[in-house]
C-alpha cells in the first residue's frame, strides 16, 4: 500500500534563532520512499543534515527574525500489515545482551527507572518473562493512563505519568519503556507518523505519534501502549532513549509554534502520488 504523509509547521521568532529538527523519515525507511522526501523551509534558509548517535537524521538551520515555515510532502510504500505479534519471543538474561543494547536498560531524562523499579517488580514480577511480561506492561499502561491532548506537558516524566494517570502518546510510551527497563527488558522510545489506517476515523487533528520497541529473542519488536493493538502504517522518524533524543524540534532561543498541521493518509491507488 501507499501512504502520503507530511507536515506544515510554522515558528515565529523576534531574533535569528538556531534550531534542530528531527522531522525526516528514518534512514531504515529510505528504500520505501516512492517520491523524494525533502524538508522545505520558507523563507529558503540554508539547512544541512547529520546522523546522530542513534542513527536519526537531524537537520540544522536558523529561523530568521520574523519566522519560518517547515513543510514536507512525500509518498512511501508500506506492507499494509499490522505490527507483528510474537508471543514466543524470549527475554534475554542481562549477561547475554549485546553491548550496544545495554543503554536501553538504563534510566534516562524521562524514564526514571530508580523511582519505578519497586513498583514494576511488584506488578510484573510474577508474570512469565518475555512477550507475556511485555504485554502485561502494555495492558497496565493502557488501562492506567487516560489519554487527552490537554494533558500534554513537556516536562512530564514516566513517574509523573504513573502518579497523575493522564497523558498523551509520548507519556504512554515513557511509562511503558520505564517499566520494561525496570524488569530488565531493553526498551527504546520511537516517534513518527501513524495515520488512522485500518481503524474507524478518529475525530481529532492528525499529529505525530510515539510508541516503543523492546528487545526480545535477538531482535526489536514494536508495541504501542496508547492504542494497545497492532496498527498499520507506522512511519518511523526517530528513536532513542526517550523524547530527549527524538524531539521533533529544539530551538536554541525563544521560538513560538504558531502553526502545526500533519497529514498521513492511505492512497486508494498507486496513481495518487502527487
Amino acid at each position: 500500500m501507499l501512504i502520503r504523509a507530511g507536515y506544515d509547521i510554522r515558528f515565529e521568532t523576534d531574533v535569528d534563532t538556531p534550531m534542530l529538527a528531527m522531522l525526516s523519515v528514518h534512514p531504515s525507511r529510505n528504500k520505501d520512499l516512492v517520491t523524494p522526501h525533502r524538508l522545505a523551509a520558507d523563507p529558503d534558509v540554508p539547512t544541512y543534515d547529520y546522523l546522530d548517535a542513534f542513527g536519526n537524521v537531524c537537520t540544522r538551520f536558523t529561523v530568521p527574525s520574523g519566522g519560518l515555515t517547515l513543510s514536507c510532502d512525500f509518498t512511501i510504500e508500506d506492507s499494509g500489515l499490522p505490527d507483528p505479534v510474537t508471543p514466543d519471543a524470549v527475554q534475554h538474561a542481562v549477561a547475554d545482551l549485546p553491548d550496544d543494547i545495554l543503554i536501553y536498560l538504563l534510566g534516562s531524562r524521562y524514564c526514571e527507572t530508580d523511582r519505578l523499579s519497586e513498583t514494576a517488580w511488584s506488578l510484573f514480577g510474577h508474570v512469565p518473562a518475555g512477550w507475556q511480561r511485555v504485554q502485561a506492561i502494555v495492558d497496565f499502561t493502557h488501562n492506567h493512563v487516560e489519554f487527552g491532548y490537554h494533558f500534554a506537558r513537556s516536562t512530564k516524566t514516566a513517574w509523573d505519568v504513573y502518579q497523575e494517570r493522564q497523558g498523551v502518546c509520548r507519556d504512554f510510551a515513557h511509562l511503558a519503556v520505564t517499566l520494561c527497563r525496570c524488569m530488565n527488558i531493553p526498551a527504546r522510545y520511537c516517534t513518527g507518523y501513524l495515520g488512522d489506517i485500518g481503524i474507524p476515523p478518529v475525530d481529532a487533528p492528525m499529529d505525530f505519534s510515539a510508541w516503543f520497541d523492546v528487545y526480545l529473542g535477538g531482535t526489536w519488536h514494536t508495541l504501542d501502549a496508547r492504542h494497545n493493538r497492532p496498527r498499520i502504517g507506522r512511519i518511523l522518524m526517530a528513536r532513542g532513549r526517550d523524547a530527549t533524543d527524538t524531539a521533533l524540534t529544539t530551538s536554541f532561543g525563544p521560538a513560538r509554534l504558531v502553526g502545526f498541521d500533519v497529514h498521513t493518509d492511505a492512497l486508494e491507488s498507486t496513481g495518487q502520488t502527487g
